[in-house]
């Protein structure tokens, strides 16, 4: 699954280290069409907050109750700045839904 699938979840998992539950979007595009990949990041991002918001998660993944959630995202290409910029505005919104927000460069 990938950035591409935007109903699906790609990753969720709990972290023994912190007890949260991480749930990931998985990010391989470049950035050479920066507004497709930030509207997929947009459509994405949107979908995993319904997941949670909706309860949803906890009939998928029972592991997530009474567990902070955070959703994670791991990219692939260096962030162009108007990913930065995205990327601020969506740390905004999570947290103030009471979800973590993170995302990672993990280029391999």
């Amino acid at each position: 699954m990938s950035i591409e699938e935007s109903n699906k979840i790609d990753i969720i998992n709990t972290d023994n280290s912190t007890n949260e539950v991480v749930l990931t979007i998985t990010d391989h595009l470049d950035w050479g069409d920066v507004e497709s990949h930030l509207l997929k990041l947009q459509e994405k991002v949107n979908n995993y907050l319904a997941f949670i918001e909706s309860g949803e998660i906890y009939d998928a993944y029972p592991n997530a109750i009474d567990r902070k959630k955070v959703i994670q995202v791991l990219y692939k290409y260096v962030l162009v700045q108007e990913a930065i910029d995205f990327y601020n505005v969506v740390s905004n919104i999570v947290e103030e839904a009471g979800i973590s927000f993170q995302y990672i460069h993990s280029p391999d």
